[in-house]
């Protein structure tokens, strides 16, 4: 298949999860992403099991489809040899600290008037014209500053942080769609543009979505929060030979799932009659729904949420994707032959396009496409 942005070249210079899995994205929609590594190389190339050194398991889930090119920045040939690069790329990414990029010869002002067309990308911890500007960052220390951990510590009585690197990730997301608008643009007008993505700001705004909720308003008409989201039973219901998720959202769902329950008195009960009042009423509501589902068992509530036109659905362990039928049927997991490492598997992206699914590829070993890159900008060997 023609892949969207096949003939689009992007240096990624960024390390560990944040920037690699926004590039990873672009890979994934045909871009030629050209790994830059330092000679020990990304530190996740360590980070989990692996079969094969330098390849473990951190570092296949963000670097698919990738070329990898190992250069010493502290030399001046290795710094000619990227100048070379930035020649014929689209993109640069970097999640170096901006105070440092000088020193290296890699500040944006230098590379785009080099290069009028390059789209220059930096991943930093937080805004440059604010006081944290130029201070480290990594997703627990942003999950901490965002509000991710008094999120959790509101529902659960302590701050932690949130099972899942959120932060990078959410923020590798922002960084992805931020480049396509960039590259967009430079369709448009000819010209290259300077784009920041800064992870306080982004993990705020997203935390933020609903989060401000009656902050939106001046005076506030109510405190930050979502308070649906902090209700005791916003969770999966315990049945009575397990959980179930189960998710009456309109006002005829609640009525038929009251009534499905043998609660008639609920289901007409005002405060419960429509979303602004459920919305006042919700730690109430979920209250009355645990007890409900409490009776019945995980199968018996979903074959009745399925007739009923209910949103309900099991809960999957981590270990169960694999087997859900949906994910079987779509193909979403991936089987690649690799001639050292054998058989490697991959969640698939989950975008299609013209109905197709988009190819998996390996991520690189450390430095394999050095020479075959050097030669493309006209560099040899030596």
């Amino acid at each position: 298949m023609k892949l969207p942005l096949e003939g689009v070249r992007v240096l990624d210079l960024s390390a560990v999860v944040l920037g690699p899995y926004a590039s990873q994205n672009l890979a994934d929609y045909g871009a030629d992403v050209i790994k830059v590594e330092p000679p020990e190389g990304d530190s996740t190339r360590n980070t989990g099991p692996s079969t094969e050194a330098g390849m473990a398991a951190i570092f296949l889930g963000v670097n698919r489809g990738k070329r990898s090119i190992v250069l010493d920045l502290k030399k001046p040939d290795a710094r000619e040899a990227l100048m070379r690069l930035v020649d014929t790329a689209d993109v640069l990414m970097h999640s170096i600290r901006p105070q440092k990029l000088e020193a290296i010869g890699l500040d944006p002002d230098a590379l785009m008037a080099r290069n009028p067309r390059l789209v220059y990308v930096g991943l930093h911890g937080f805004g440059e014209d604010g006081p944290y500007g130029g201070l480290p960052a990594y997703d627990d220390i942003v999950q901490g500053m965002s509000g991710c951990a008094d999120l959790m510590d509101r529902q659960s009585g302590h701050p932690q942080y949130f099972p899942t690197i959120a932060a990078d990730k959410t923020c590798g997301l922002v960084a992805t769609h931020a480049i396509l608008a960039a590259l967009f643009a430079r369709e448009r007008t000819g010209k290259g543009s300077y784009v920041e993505v800064p992870m306080f700001e982004a993990m705020a705004a997203f935390n933020l979505v609903e989060h401000y909720y009656g902050h939106h308003f001046d005076p506030p008409l109510a405190g930050t929060g979502y308070p649906r989201i902090f209700a005791a039973h916003r969770k999966p219901y315990r049945t009575s030979d397990g959980y179930v998720c189960l998710m009456p959202y309109t006002d005829a769902h609640w009525k038929r799932f009251f009534l499905e329950a043998g609660r008639p008195d609920a289901a007409e009960d005002p405060r419960f009659a429509n979303m602004a009042e459920r919305t006042r009423n919700i730690a109430s509501l979920y209250e009355l729904a645990a007890e409900c589902a409490v009776s019945r068992t995980t199968a018996q509530w979903l074959e009745a949420c399925k007739r009923l036109e209910i949103p309900a659905a099991p809960v999957n362990k981590l270990d169960d994707l694999e087997r859900d039928e949906h994910m079987v049927a779509t193909g979403f997991f991936r089987t690649l032959d690799d001639p050292k490492m054998g058989k490697v598997r991959f969640p698939a992206p989950p975008v299609r396009i013209d109905r197709e699914a988009l190819p998996v590829k390996m991520a690189p070993r450390l430095g394999e496409h050095t020479q075959e890159l050097l030669r493309e900008v006209g560099l040899g060997g030596a």
